[in-house]
């Protein structure tokens, strides 16, 4: 039998990750004797010594590093399990926050809540649209509970969702139509590309052919039509939003010998299926079926 407790290794988590007993007793709310308590109790329990005083600075020794990495998945899967036992207890949730990249197609994505409205009509949805890797972040920070990102999950299983077309195009009025003939790669290093922003803060980094000299960086898909649709610069843009504008000649495909069109796998994230509610799980098997018969 375990001869700590939970409590006692949540104790010593907190005064790793705020550098000293006092900054972890106000983080957590108790007292700095109780936490002092709790993490001697652990040291003579283990028989180690967890930390160690330099000077004014509270740091981990050896042995207590190796335990905090264990620890931290132990007090995660905690959790976990208080969160399934909430979900038991509740039933139903009454918000279901997602994070939506926004390349996903917005038919499927609106089909979907439309679906779950209607089966839990009293559910509150928060949506929130990403760029890049910036769904699985907010996935990461808990901010969201499902999350459908074109990257897979570094510590977790990923399940593909679906491909997405991504196609080279500008204005009809831009001067590289205008040439008249197929492009090469110096008639785009010749023009201003544009591209989108990485809303994710961990790795804010810019994606596909970077080629340009000139380029503008934007946050939004829209922003990157409508500045096409002025003539302003080409990008390559998921081929559903694009679809109205080249239907009525608005933008015009680039005329690339290769690579004026690819794809893009997405991927549905989340953590645990055990934690997710039944509003979540209806959300998870409306998407996978609108989006296998799109």
């Amino acid at each position: 039998m375990a001869r700590s407790t939970l409590e006692q290794w949540r104790m010593f988590q907190a005064v790793a990750e705020h550098g000293g007993f006092h900054q972890a007793a106000e983080a957590v709310f108790k007292s700095q004797s109780s936490i002092h308590h709790a993490v001697h109790k652990l040291e003579d329990v283990l028989g180690v010594t967890l930390f160690q005083v330099e000077g004014r600075k509270t740091q981990l020794t050896a042995a207590g590093e190796q335990l905090l990495r264990r620890i931290n998945f132990l007090i995660s899967e905690a959790g976990r399990m208080e969160q399934v036992a909430i979900n038991l207890q509740s039933g139903v949730e009454s918000k279901l926050s997602i994070a939506v990249d926004e390349a996903f197609p917005r038919s499927i994505l609106y089909q979907t809540l439309e679906a779950v409205s209607h089966e839990y009509p009293l559910i509150r949805i928060e949506l929130m649209e990403s760029i890049l890797s910036g769904a699985n972040e907010l996935l990461a920070q808990g901010k969201a509970e499902i999350a459908v990102s074109p990257f897979t999950l570094a510590d977790n299983l990923s399940e593909d969702i679906c491909q997405v077309e991504f196609v080279g195009v500008a204005g009809a009025g831009h001067p590289l139509h205008q040439l008249d003939r197929e492009l090469t790669l110096e008639d785009l290093k010749e023009c201003r590309q544009i591209v989108l922003r990485d809303s994710g803060l961990a790795r804010e980094k810019e994606h596909g052919w970077l080629g340009s000299e000139q380029r503008w960086t934007v946050s939004h898909v829209g922003t990157s039509i409508e500045l096409l649709l002025k003539n302003l610069g080409f990008a390559w843009i998921p081929r559903h939003a694009a679809q109205s504008f080249l239907a009525s000649g608005q933008l015009i495909v680039l005329p690339l010998p290769r690579g004026s069109s690819r794809s893009m796998t997405f991927y549905l994230n989340f953590n645990d299926a055990d934690t997710l509610g039944p509003v979540a799980r209806a959300f998870l098997g409306h998407l996978r079926y609108l989006a296998q018969h799109a």
